[in-house]
């Protein structure tokens, strides 16, 4: 018997507009309300370094999958070389790059002139680093911005930093959702997820501080290695020990038939709140700037097709079942918004281009996931012995 979608799953894309309606509308009222939420951090001496309400949202989302991986199931998985090979070759061989080429040639290049060539952005202060002001720090200069010292960087280039952000952080937790829709291994989907979040924890960081530095954007390390721990790590280990004890009180039945129903709506609530909150800050520029919308989206709409196509060719190419196919092409498109997201906002503020760029990933997400779902269950046929 098949699981019914929720009425969040369900309408997902309606649900994603009516939060970011609200967000905006928010920022139009209230404007000191996101900025009070800003503000709202850990902080390692005057540098804000954890913002506690992404933080909190971030985990919520994060915890439902994490609960759900076994990880003697992600043992056996890695014997299966092919599925496991191409998406780990997709997720961190060739995504990274191709996001990075994709968005430096729209945002650098072919929109330079239409998002503004002097328009700047004001970033945090990289973690650790004080400079003075009129200093140069890769392709920004230390200003003070609002009496705080801030980083004017081009605002192109604060885009850029998010569109990598999103490049390096595959597999969402809504993979598991596009899985089902495709009606794909539920099981090969979950397994999936859980090794990509295991990856990443070796993976982000060193991928994001090249990339970043390619850039000519700051490269905030010690930020970075704080924003895995906190926003990979620490629901990965919450959920591993969580599942312990409750497997072990409970038995696997109550886990997966109570506890599991349970959480089934947290990650998706959370990531609704998370989208108010962004574009409550966001509000003036979305209605101000509609179409630095559709700049950002048109490089992150082709990368996505991009990644999908080659995962689903080569899966042909390799005689995998539709089965696993489907879900590793998926996996290999979608984002793992959650992460950078919250990456953004740590590294770069919630405020900056780089935080917006992330969120517009999300914006995104959604339809045209499933308009790739559409396109897996018509195709089906290819992947028939």
């Amino acid at each position: 018997m098949q699981r019914k979608l929720s009425i969040f799953e369900g309408y997902l894309t309606f649900w994603v507009f009516l939060c970011i309606g609200i967000g905006i509308i928010l920022g139009k009222i209230a404007p000191s309300f996101a900025k009070f939420l800003d503000g709202l951090a850990i902080y390692v001496g005057e540098a804000p370094v954890v913002s506690i309400p992404i933080a909190l949202c971030l985990f919520l989302m994060m915890y439902p999958i994490m609960v759900k991986i076994d990880f003697a199931e992600v043992l056996k998985a890695g014997k299966s070389i092919k599925p496991v090979g191409l998406t780990l070759f997709v997720n961190w061989a060739i995504k990274p790059f191709t996001m990075y080429v994709i968005a430096y040639f729209f945002l650098g290049f072919l929109f330079r002139h239409l998002i503004g060539t002097t328009a700047m952005d004001y970033v945090k202060m990289p973690f650790g680093l004080d400079l003075p002001v009129g200093a140069v720090h890769g392709d920004g200069t230390v200003v003070m911005y609002e009496g705080i010292k801030m980083l004017a960087i081009p605002l192109w280039r604060s885009y850029l930093a998010g569109a990598i952000l999103l490049g390096i952080a595959p597999c969402t937790a809504m993979v598991l959702v596009w899985g089902y829709l495709a009606r794909g291994n539920d099981g090969h989907t979950l397994v999936m997820v859980a090794i990509n979040s295991l990856t990443m924890l070796f993976f982000y960081g060193p991928l994001g501080g090249f990339l970043l530095g390619v850039g000519k954007l700051p490269v905030p390390w010690q930020a970075m290695l704080l924003s895995v721990s906190i926003y990979v790590a620490l629901p990965l280990l919450a959920g591993y020990f969580s599942r312990k004890f409750i497997l072990q009180k409970k038995g696997e039945k109550w886990f997966r038939e109570k506890f599991l129903h349970f959480l089934t709506p947290v990650t998706i609530s959370a990531l609704l709140l998370t989208l108010i909150l962004l574009f409550s800050f966001k509000g003036d520029v979305i209605v101000a700037k509609p179409l630095t919308i559709l700049w950002i989206a048109i490089p992150l709409f082709i990368q996505t097709n991009l990644i999908f196509w080659l995962g689903y060719g080569l899966a042909k190419i390799l005689r995998l079942k539709y089965e696993d196919a489907a879900p590793s092409a998926m996996i290999g498109a979608s984002n793992h918004f959650e992460v950078a997201i919250a990456t953004a906002s740590v590294l770069f503020g919630l405020s900056s281009g780089a935080a917006l760029a992330t969120v517009v990933g999300v914006l995104i997400e959604v339809p045209v996931m499933l308009m790739l779902v559409k396109i897996c269950i018509r195709t089906k046929h290819w992947f028939n012995p």
